[in-house]
């Protein structure tokens, strides 16, 4: 019978149904509670999206389009009965919940841990894996420890989502004897509907998990056609070069989304709160969010104000200001001030424009 380990504890599958177990973290709960909901038959869930195509929202999820995209990525590796599956991602978002259902659905053993910048330091070299999911932060991390890169040679399946990965650690990764591979996907498709291998060329061909189809609009932005989305059809912000109507190569985006260490962050939401918190040190000044590249992170949250007195003191005010009032994830970590903005012919903030400006 499969089983979910978290740290030296052991439960069932039939434990967790009856909601037997010891309450071990407030997190474990809630992971091992979700759980135990699927297993009681739950219709519906609740998931917080991240945001990549709209401003973050709960969305209302069936069980079977879960368990289609569970079936899908077993059917794409080949996954037997009685895996082992680690699971150390953010279970309240949907790659760590997918994490939980595929555990479930394919009778696996599920490894659970909170999520960790070196998940793979709390296993013994006796532990394999044959399909694990993280963040490449996570993976990095793993890379610069020892014990934790003998570890990534265990795992016979990786995927790395939330971010995309830079080219330092592709060509890292691409070294590793396993097979891994690039995610793309969001909560509106119910995790990754598509995945690119990771190899030593260093091009990314993304292929379309069984039963999704692909096709682009307009503007070369991918629409995707997928049995296990909240919506069948999605025109995402993404842009690809379409090889046909089950692979691409991801070119970017369209939009201003900030993507800080997997989480990502929509500057309008963060600019709004800060108009509410802020604006009586603000003083009326214009100002905006963007993200600024980072090695660690993929960009980090930078607040622009249109200021011509600058000064060390008036960032640090403000920073220190924004961490009392604001959710630590809109927190931007640098405050940048310029003279002047550019401003478009119908009177908005031309942002790119004036980050050129800024010369970063």
């Amino acid at each position: 019978m499969s089983k979910i380990f978290v740290g030296n504890h052991i439960f069932t599958f039939d434990q967790i149904h009856i909601g037997d177990w010891p309450s071990l973290s407030a997190y474990i709960d809630e992971a091992l509670g979700f759980c135990r909901e699927w297993l009681l038959g739950t219709d519906y869930f609740w998931l917080q999206t991240s945001g990549s195509t709209g401003i973050p929202k709960k969305i209302k999820v069936h069980r079977e389009q879960m368990t289609i995209s569970a079936n899908a990525t077993r059917n794409f590796f080949k996954i037997q009965e009685e895996a082992d599956l680690l699971c150390c991602l953010n279970t309240q978002m949907i790659g760590g919940k997918m994490m939980l259902v595929r555990a479930m659905e394919w009778k696996s053993n599920l490894y659970l841990v909170e999520p960790t910048s070196d998940p793979l330091a709390a296993f013994g070299m006796s532990q394999p894996f044959d399909f694990a999911a993280m963040v490449p932060f996570q993976v990095e991390t793993s890379l610069d420890n020892s014990h934790s890169s003998q570890m990534l040679t265990h795992i016979k399946n990786l995927i790395i989502g939330g971010a995309p990965i830079k080219n330092d650690l592709m060509a890292r990764v691409a070294k590793l004897p396993i097979n891994v591979y690039q995610t793309f996907g969001m909560t509106e498709t119910v995790s990754h509907v598509a995945l690119a291998k990771i190899s030593t060329d260093g091009e990314l061909i993304y292929h379309a998990l069984p039963g999704v189809h692909l096709s682009i609009g307009a503007n070369s932005n991918l629409i995707i056609s997928a049995p296990m989305a909240i919506e069948k059809t999605i025109h995402t912000n993404d842009i690809v070069s379409l090889i046909n109507d089950h692979s691409f190569k991801w070119k970017g985006r369209s939009d201003f989304t900030i993507n800080s260490g997997g989480i990502k962050i929509q500057p309008e939401e963060v600019e709004k709160t800060i108009s509410k918190e802020l604006g009586e040190y603000l003083q009326g000044k214009r100002f905006f969010i963007f993200g600024e590249k980072n090695e660690n992170f993929g960009q980090i949250i930078c607040l622009l104000v249109e200021d011509a007195s600058v000064s060390d003191r008036q960032s640090e005010f403000l920073i220190q200001k924004m961490k009392e009032k604001m959710s630590r994830y809109q927190v931007p970590k640098k405050v940048f001030f310029l003279n002047s903005f550019e401003i478009t012919a119908s009177g908005k903030i031309n942002r790119p424009a004036t980050l050129e400006k800024l010369s970063l």
